[in-house]
């Protein structure tokens, strides 16, 4: 064994020390350079930004009190308009329409409406209302209570809100109609799209009437951000990384952090609100950070440069353990070949391994024939003997349905060992659609002289429709009759004995076979093969090992408990076939 030293003098290993301390130092100032710097420029371009977004709101306030002051101007001229009024008084409107349509471009507003004093539409610049009855509407009933202008805020029924201001027109002090001027709000919402931030008006209630999200009007501010979709958490987290230049946030919309600017609009007690993203702030902020660091990372290279032109000095002192390495690769290379020898041999002794346990398959196979064969051999010795009876009791037709069950038995020997061998290689049976109550039907028939025998009582709960499955009924039918086999040995003790079966679909098919019988006594050894809790001849313990590893093979699961009132219960699911794939088939 070769001992290893270090070449470098002490006073090399102190240097080293010295420049990791003076690297570590040097992050640390780093760090606490662009910490500081995005604190103190986080801060200056949030206030930039907040100043730049209250002028904004204080512009677009302004725009929405211009147009409503020069709409609310419109219905007191109308109302004096002496074509209006002669067409009132006349009932004659066949140039009213035209004469409002003169005014509409002008004016700029959405749309202009005559009405009669029974509230009905007989002049208005869109056609389709002509006709339209506004007695119960609001703009209609205040104009008549009022002597001046009235403006009237309705929400529409697909969203969204109408804006109007209307008006009484009198002749002779008498009330003759009403002017409705609708006033065009929504071009401001068209407007405001344009632009990056999040904005709605509220009126005096705090009810949101115009926003850049259709889905927040007719709500307050609190639950229209609430509607937001949620974000996962690994959103968050990335959010969160993304915003670590920005200050605490007024708001989060659409779980991203948002600057939340208020102003008040000098109507009706109106306000306007935005929501401004930090992503102006983010970029000014990087920009400035990304510099720094970059200085910083200059600097550092320039160390890691000098440092590395030390350790160029230092390796020619490494040149004899570089030698030593070499050997020492020279011998690790004689190991490895060595090493691929011994894989090699243990090769072989994993071909001879496995064809031992193909030898021990083959075993269990020849163990398992006696076993599954008892079963269909019972069956034909019972048909035999009922068949000589019918045959002496000059019933031949009876006897020839004997005869015919005991050729199905012996095609059914057949079946069993070409599915024990099956179980022994694993595969080889082609997988179908099946009816698990067919299959259910079928076995219960095979068992059907062993049932009347014991006098057993059987109780089944089918549901009325088809439970489909994709497996090989021949394997699915022995499974059922081992179960209740095993079912009809654990109740020979009893007086009473009963077996229930029931069949259910849900996610997957289950078929439950339960005994009032003594119950399991060693669970976690049931479906080992030998085991067995019978007298020596009546079974060899591999009944259940084979249900189970059939289960298994079509991707189901076969267990087993001990029922609350005594008795066991056992249990198979399958995955029930859908639909399409039973169309696909």
């Amino acid at each position: 064994m070769l001992e290893s030293t270090d070449p470098r003098p002490a006073s090399g290993r102190t240097i080293s020390w010295r420049a990791r301390l003076a690297l570590a130092l040097f992050v640390l100032m780093a760090v606490a350079v662009v910490a500081i710097t995005n604190n103190l420029l986080t801060s200056r371009f949030t206030q930039s930004t907040r100043n730049r977004a209250e002028l904004r709101l204080t512009l677009f306030g302004a725009n929405l009190v211009s147009e409503l002051q020069r709409n609310s101007i419109v219905p007191q001229l109308l109302a004096r308009d002496p074509a209006l009024i002669g067409a009132l008084n006349s009932q004659d409107y066949s140039q009213s329409t035209q004469r409002l349509l003169s005014f509409v471009d002008e004016i700029g507003a959405a749309s202009l409406m005559l009405l009669d004093t029974d509230g009905r539409a007989v002049a208005a610049t869109d056609r389709n209302r002509l006709g339209e009855q506004h007695r119960q509407a609001p703009y209609f009933i205040e104009a008549q209570r009022s002597g001046g202008t009235v403006f009237t805020m309705l929400q529409r029924e697909a969203g969204g809100y109408r804006f109007a201001y209307s008006r009484r027109i009198e002749s002779q002090s008498n009330l003759v109609g009403v002017i409705v001027v609708e006033v065009n709000l929504q071009k401001f919402e068209r407007a405001w799209a344009g632009i990056s931030d999040a904005l709605h008006v509220t009126d005096s209630t705090g009810k949101i009437i115009l926003a850049t999200e259709p889905r927040w009007r007719g709500l307050n501010e609190q639950i229209a951000l609430q509607r937001e979709p949620p974000t996962s958490a690994i959103q968050r987290a990335i959010q969160a990384t993304a915003d670590w230049t920005a200050l605490p946030a007024d708001a989060y919309l659409e779980g991203e952090a948002v600057m939340r600017v208020s102003a008040r609009i000098p109507f009706h007690g109106w306000s306007i609100t935005s929501f401004t993203t930090y992503a102006s702030v983010r970029e000014k902020v990087n920009g400035v950070l990304a510099l720094e660091i970059m200085g910083f990372a200059i600097l550092l290279a320039l160390a890691f440069y000098a440092l590395s032109r030390k350790t160029a000095l230092r390796m020619a002192l490494f040149q004899r353990e570089s030698a030593e390495l070499r050997a020492l690769n020279t011998r690790l290379q004689r190991e490895i070949a060595e090493r691929e020898r011994m894989q090699k041999s243990l090769a072989v002794a994993e071909q001879t391994l496995a064809q031992s346990s193909k030898l021990a398959a083959l075993g269990e196979m020849s163990a398992a024939v006696s076993h599954e064969l008892n079963q269909p051999l019972a069956a034909m010795k019972t048909y035999l003997a009922g068949a000589s009876l019918l045959l002496r009791r000059n019933r031949p037709d009876e006897a020839l349905a004997s005869f015919g069950r005991i050729d199905d038995l012996i095609g059914r020997m057949g079946a069993i060992t070409r599915q024990l061998k099956s179980y022994a290689r694993k595969g080889g049976d082609q997988l179908a659609p099946v009816n698990i109550k067919d299959a259910l039907v079928s076995a219960i028939a095979m068992m059907e002289p062993q049932l009347r025998q014991r006098h057993v009582r059987i109780t089944r709960a089918l549901p009325d429709n088809p439970v489909m499955v994709l497996a090989d009924q021949m394997r699915l039918e022995q499974v059922i009759i081992n179960l209740i086999r095993n079912a009809l040995d654990a109740t020979r003790n009893v007086s009473d004995a009963q077996i229930d079966i029931l069949l259910s679909a849900g996610e997957t098919a289950t078929l439950t076979v339960r005994d009032n019988g003594d119950g399991i006594q060693d669970l976690e050894s049931l479906f080992e093969p030998f085991y067995t809790t019978k007298q020596p001849g009546d079974g060899v313990g591999l009944g259940l090992a084979i249900s189970s590893g059939i289960v298994g093979d079509l991707g189901g699961r076969l267990t087993a408990r001990n029922a609350e009132a005594g008795g066991a219960v056992f249990e198979v699911q399958l995955p029930i076939l859908s639909e399409e794939i039973e169309a696909a088939e």
